[in-house]
């Protein structure tokens, strides 16, 4: 390299010395949340407002300024802003005028307000709280179906996965309990029950349990209102864990006609697999498989049992040497669908995703976080962060966009909710100008759609 190259390279530079800042606090009407507003005119054009007041029955004294359909609204678009309290979400809403416009509010309540409003419902506010996300979702589903965005709603199959998470509680609050916990073992939780669609990832119908509860605790009555809801004719398969492995599910779904792929647990599982026939898989190295009709104790006929195996990896042994003996690790389930073994088995498998969509849920939208001395209180604020969880992923279905769908809701918070804008107003219209590129343009248009 000659001098003059030399020299001309060593003068670019990535970076400058900086410019020194002068800071004013004269801005007005400024939000750094701007993408919370597609969400706030999504529930409006769903008719929120219209159908939490037709749908759950909730009566306030003539002098109360604040339904409870409001307290709902913000801590719904709170969590989805990333306030994890009471508090926050009252702070994130009284500080910000541009969202206060955009959503019509004229006051906003503090923390005490909103946490005296939810202590005032009870056992028949928190099913009718449950109906209302299902009259909510049929909305949705017939939307994306007219504008050829989803076929959830003609379908006639769903696939349903059922399961059930700890939330570890700290203090004593009014209906949590010791239970299994193994991340805090011997802390005090809540025990929630979850139904998921597995066609679009939204939670069906949410439960908040004692920690105490059993798995499949009060399953069959979970699972004969989240059928009341479903089209009568959607035929579901129930797929879950070996806990939900109980006869009387079973027998309540055969009954009806619809099906279920199961974990199974018996207590004489190894015995009964050990004299069965297995033959080998074909392109599965070490993999066999076996099918069989079998009544387990206490039922009342025999259902379908699939299994598969895999040969362990044996460490040297001269006793191994001459005995030969070989050991497996097994997987066994009981189906009613149309599966060769080891479709079932990869089929199963795919559950495995509804456990990540519960860990989104708890950890980044704060389901069965907020929490008060008061268990419906804390049942409120549970199905308000389903409501949450669930607005994101109607957003996404109905946008039709393949990245929304595809994101965390952390992504579409740190990408989207999290935006600078500046409320301009005028001519009895509200005007919000946003930066003028976006890391993502593409989606990011289609969730400024969803507002429109």
């Amino acid at each position: 390299m000659n001098m003059h190259n030399r020299k001309k390279a060593s003068t670019r530079k990535a970076r400058q010395k900086s410019a020194k800042v002068h800071f004013q606090k004269t801005g007005k009407n400024m939000t750094s949340k701007a993408g919370l507003i597609p969400v706030i005119k999504f529930l409006d054009k769903l008719g929120f407002n219209q159908l939490f007041q037709k749908t759950v029955n909730h009566e306030r004294k003539d002098n109360a300024f604040y339904r409870l359909e409001e307290g709902v609204f913000l801590i719904l678009t709170g969590l989805i802003g990333g306030a994890f309290s009471i508090s926050k979400c009252a702070l994130l809403w009284s500080g910000c005028r541009v969202l206060q416009k955009a959503a019509g509010w004229l006051r906003i309540p503090d923390e005490t307000t909103l946490g005296r409003l939810f202590k005032e419902v009870g056992a028949r506010h928190i099913s009718e709280m449950e109906t209302l996300i299902h009259v909510l979702r049929k909305t949705v589903w017939q939307k994306a179906l007219r504008e050829g965005n989803s076929n959830v709603a003609a379908l006639q199959t769903l696939w349903i996965d059922v399961d059930s998470s700890v939330k570890t509680v700290y203090g004593k609050q009014e209906g949590v309990a010791k239970g299994y916990n193994p991340h805090k073992k011997g802390a005090y939780s809540y025990h929630p029950q979850l139904a998921f669609c597995t066609h679009t990832k939204e939670i069906l119908q949410g439960w908040l349990r004692m920690g105490s509860a059993y798995t499949s605790n009060g399953v069959v009555e979970f699972m004969k209102q989240l059928l009341a809801q479903l089209p009568a004719s959607q035929r579901i398969i129930f797929r879950g864990d070996s806990g939900y492995f109980v006869g009387a599910l079973l027998d309540y779904l055969d009954a009806l006609g619809h099906g279920y792929l199961i974990k199974v647990k018996l207590k004489n599982l190894a015995t009964l697999l050990a004299r069965q026939q297995w033959t080998a898989i074909d392109g599965k190295p070490g993999w066999e498989q076996c099918r069989f009709w079998h009544c387990a104790k206490g039922w009342n006929a025999s259902r379908l049992f699939v299994a598969v195996r895999q040969e362990k990896d044996r460490e040297y042994s001269p006793q191994h040497t001459l005995l030969d003996v070989k050991s497996y690790d097994y997987f066994c389930y009981v189906t009613t669908e149309n599966k060769t073994e080891w479709e079932t088995h990869k089929c199963y498998g795919q559950r495995a995703t509804s456990e990540t969509w519960i860990e989104e849920a708890k950890s980044q939208l704060g389901l069965a976080h907020i929490k008060t001395n008061d268990f419906f209180a804390n049942a409120v604020l549970f199905q308000s962060a389903i409501l949450a969880y669930n607005t994101l992923r109607w957003m996404a279905l109905t946008s039709n966009n393949a990245q929304l769908k595809k994101w965390e809701p952390e992504s579409i918070r740190v990408y989207f909710i999290c935006v600078a804008g500046k409320l301009l107003t005028g001519g009895n219209q509200i005007r919000i100008v946003l930066p003028e590129k976006h890391l993502h343009a593409t989606p990011w248009d289609d969730w400024l759609q969803l507002a429109v």
